[in-house]
């Protein structure tokens, strides 16, 4: 049974058992700044299962797409040497909100996988938490599995938490086994052992025996589906209180169930990999054997492959923070392991449609990508592997450092990994080239610690104000659980509306209001939030003003809220308080500043997709009112006359005065009807489209945006500039800001000819001929100073006069400072005597006379006499000091 055919049986089994079947998300988890990728099928549902959103449905089931580069079972660097993990693969979940619980999880578990995926029921094992009887007594009854296949394990594997507070319970987990043919047993914690998380240990009621278990035997005993009973709420102290509501989570990797279904002992030899580690064998000119070192970089290419074409699919791309370091740090990786292949040129890239082909029928949107992907992925090798000499030259310093046969510190292998990108493999490689070893302990211990960061920035918590309770201090969800619903859409109820106020509560100087009907946009999708204020309605006593400066929007779905944070301007802060009418007003100019620069985004989108080609994609933006930024995907600058053409067609647009209509629907007819759905954004059942005129831009958004285009006024781009790998940015001002940014430029255009003494027409041709003056100055410059260059130069035109040595020069100065430092040059060369140097500086005669010390003290002659009788000569005069002296003529 092939992969295919796996994930459409989960789907369909458990529809026919009335789960909605809900699509994967993005591999960015949408408004959820606690976790860097979605890692499991729950993460998409996390909400769900606090109370912090509602959805249709109290049952689903889902295949995600899911990314893990850390932690117990994920390390990367484990990744292509073991024959199960990887950074991206698929998670099949079934999901209850409430609705079943363990005895139709247990039964729905077994009953798919004996009589869906046929597995034999005496090689399936199960395990249950230790103090979970309940469980137990249902896989005893509900499945009739054995006692002796029924294990009791301690916390470390059968206990699971969302955080260190918040929802949790026991797990249950079913087990494959392979055969005696596959492994040892091995106990790697000691026979019966398994420490808990506060060290103490859980005694498995089968691990007495000498017998293999999933206790003792993990190459054995594979787990394949993971049962989490969510059933306590966990407090600060640690205490459990049971969920009035409990709730079911459950996971199976696609990956491990292909390989078990299709008796291969390895993921990789599974039809999910198998092609593509054929390609890879085609492309780099050799047979993949999985026993060696070559294979080894093989399934590291492989794996990478897929994981860089999914992440750069949902709007990740390189960079050196956050999600981009993340997916740059896995592209490199398979790239050095192609060097390590003798692979000298871009091969991540030339995967990418093979990877596409093997998922298309799964996940159709790579399809439309794929141009862009490899874009990005390429750009991403070529800077890499340009930067793999710079490594190699960081290497070759600290060898040279070293003396013969020594020890290669483990900071300089930590240092080629993490700045260069050489993992341990390759330095190592190198090292022992000249016959070094790696100092090993040193590099782990600065791994632990970089993983210790990581893990701090990544751990997957309840947000604040998860529980939906009330609070205090600077908690934004301190509003507690009154709803609030957004009308500040302009074809709605406009931006001035008379509500209520649905719940108050402290933030330190400010209030956190929730209204019942909010007219202000709470930041998102780029947008930021309004500003506005609310003051109480005719009649309310006493009344009060409060200035809104911020708003945002706690939970999603039906339970989402719109919180504003405001300040008193008038009025008492005990006044304000549930339950009072209120008039909530936005600020009229900001918004409509905003949603001109929002459209501007969409027809940008559009105009650069037709310009450069199907592979634009937006990547990110900002809409203010003061500006706008629009990051896209694309490999090389645009180019100036680029530029004017996409901003002369957006105008173009604007003077069409287009309807810009907004639609909502189901998000399957919006996907029919050709709207564009951006990368990592996370959409619901319903969905909002907005299109401008008959189908120049049709987007998913939730944004602000104008009636027609002509309200949006002149655009501008003011410039264009790279922001990572293979993405470029736009920044544009329109309307009332592009009337600000031409003025500016107008003024500095007028100081400029002021400055220059022309008008305003002729700065440009009066610039030029500076810059041709200047230039003409530094030839004459250069001259002058070569002309200073040699002895011989300057004391050529010698003679001999009483005894005295007189010289003359003729230089090519340019200004006076020029003259005098020939004429130092000239009296420090001289020794004894008197010299005399001649230049034409702005059309007119200019003489320096110079006298040596021993002269002048003599008082034989001086500067000022000579400087006199040939200023004469060419009808000028001048003065100065006995040894050095000046005239004009």
């Amino acid at each position: 049974m092939n992969a295919s055919e796996i994930r459409s049986r989960f789907l369909d089994f458990f529809r026919r058992h009335g789960h909605a079947v809900v699509e994967s998300s993005s591999l960015v988890p949408g408004d959820d700044p606690t976790l860097l990728f979605t890692n499991a099928g729950m993460v998409q549902f996390k909400d769900v299962f606090t109370g912090r959103e509602r959805r249709p449905y109290t049952r689903a089931a889902s295949s995600q797409k899911c990314l893990r580069v850390s932690g117990k079972h994920n390390d990367l660097e484990n990744v292509g040497r073991t024959p199960r993990h990887h950074t991206f693969f698929e998670m099949l979940g079934n999901f209850s909100f409430g609705d079943y619980f363990k005895e139709e999880a247990i039964r729905l578990a077994w009953q798919f996988v004996t009589q869906e995926l046929g597995l034999p029921p005496e090689r399936l094992w199960a395990t249950v938490h230790e103090r979970d009887d309940e469980a137990h007594a249902l896989w005893r009854s509900v499945v009739g599995i054995p006692e002796e296949r029924l294990l009791r394990m301690g916390d470390k594997d059968n206990f699971w938490a969302m955080g260190e507070t918040g929802p949790c319970g026991p797990c249950s987990e079913i087990f494959y086994d392979l055969g005696p043919g596959h492994g040892a047993a091995r106990t790697p914690e000691g026979p019966g052992e398994r420490p808990t998380p506060a060290g103490s240990t859980a005694r498995t009621d089968a691990d007495s025996a000498e017998r293999p278990t999933p206790a003792n035997d993990d190459a054995r005993f594979l787990e394949i589906w993971n049962l989490v009973f969510m059933q306590y709420d966990r407090a600060a102290d640690g205490t459990l209180a049971s969920l009035p509501r409990p709730s079911v989570d459950t996971g199976m990797g696609l990956e491990r169930a292909a390989a078990v279904l299709q008796g291969v002992p390895s993921n990789y030899d599974a039809d999910l990999f198998r092609p593509l580690l054929e390609r890879i064998s085609e492309l780099v000119g050799r047979p993949y054997d999985g026993a060696t070192e070559s294979g080894v970089s093989m399934r590291v290419i492989a794996d990478h492959a897929r994981a860089v074409t999914f992440l750069v699919a949902d709007g990740v791309y390189p960079a050196n923070e956050g999600r981009g370091y993340v997916l740059r740090r896995i592209a490199r990786r398979a790239i050095r392991h192609a060097w390590l292949l003798d692979q000298r040129e871009p091969l991540l890239e030339r995967l990418v449609p093979d990877v596409v082909e093997r998922m298309r029928d799964a996940y159709p949107e790579l399809v439309a990508r794929v141009d862009a992907i490899r874009l990005i992925v390429r750009a991403e090798e070529e800077r890499f592997l340009q930067t793999v000499e710079q490594g190699i030259g960081v290497f070759e310093d600290a060898m040279a450092a070293l003396p013969a046969g020594a020890e290669v510190p483990g900071n300089v292998v930590f240092r080629l990994y993490d700045t260069h990108g050489f993992p341990p493999d390759l330095t190592e490689i190198m090292a022992a080239e000249r016959g070094a070893q790696l100092d090993r302990a040193g590099y782990d211990e600065l791994m632990q610690q970089q993983r210790a960061r990581a893990r701090s920035h990544s751990r997957f918590t309840v947000r604040p104000g998860a529980s939906g309770a009330a609070g205090d201090g600077d908690d934004t969800g301190a509003s507690g659980t009154a709803a609030s619903r957004f009308v500040g859409y302009r074809e709605a109820a406009g931006l001035e509306v008379g509500t209520v106020l649905a719940a108050v509560a402290p933030r330190g100087e400010h209030l956190v209001v929730t209204l019942a009907e909010s007219p202000f946009y709470a930041a998102g999708g780029g947008q930021v939030s309004d500003r506005g204020e609310i003051e109480s309605a005719a009649g309310v006593t006493p009344a009060f003003r409060l200035e809104v400066v911020e708003v945002v929007r706690e939970g999603a779905g039906e339970g989402q809220r719109f919180l504003a944070v405001v300040g008193v301007v008038e009025g008492q802060r005990d006044a304000i308080r549930p339950g009072v009418p209120v008039i909530a007003r936005v600020a009229r100019e900001r918004r409509l500043d905003t949603e001109r620069h929002h459209t501007v985004t969409h027809l940008l989108h559009a105009l650069l997709r037709q310009r450069l080609g199907e592979h634009v994609r937006q990547a990110g933006s900002l809409v203010a009112p003061e500006k706008m930024t629009f990051d896209f995907t694309h490999p090389a600058p645009l180019g100036e006359e680029t530029v004017r053409r996409v901003e002369d067609d957006a105008n173009e647009l604007v003077l069409a005065d287009l309807p810009v209509t907004k639609e909502v629907l189901p998000f399957a007819e919006a996907r029919d009807r050709g709207a564009m759905a951006l990368f990592g954004e996370k959409y619901g059942d319903v969905v909002r489209m907005v299109t401008i005129g008959e189908g120049v831009s049709r987007e998913l958004c939730g944004g602000c945006h104008v009636l027609r285009t002509g309200e949006i006024g002149p655009v501008r781009i003011v410039r264009e500039e790279s922001v990572a790998g293979g993405v470029r940015r736009i920044h544009v001002v329109t309307g009332r800001r592009a009337l600000e940014h031409f003025r500016s430029r107008e003024g500095a255009l007028a100081a400029a000819a002021q400055a220059l003494k022309s008008g305003p027409e002729d700065v440009p041709e009066r610039v030029l001929r500076l810059q041709e003056e200047r230039r003409e100055i530094e030839r004459k410059l250069a001259a002058a100073r070569q002309d200073q260059g040699g002895d011989g130069d300057l004391l050529k035109n010698r003679t001999m006069i009483e005894g005295t040595a007189v010289v003359t020069y003729r230089a090519s100065a340019v200004n006076a400072d020029d003259l005098r430092a020939i004429g130092d040059a000239l009296r420090s060369r001289l020794g004894s005597g008197v010299g005399v140097v001649g230049a034409e500086l702005n059309g007119k005669a200019a003489i320096l006379a110079l006298v040596t010390d021993d002269l002048v003290q003599a008082g034989r002659i001086s500067a000022v006499d000579v400087v006199k009788r040939v200023g004469g000569i060419v009808g000028g005069g001048g003065g100065g000091r006995p040894h050095l002296a000046q005239a004009g003529g």
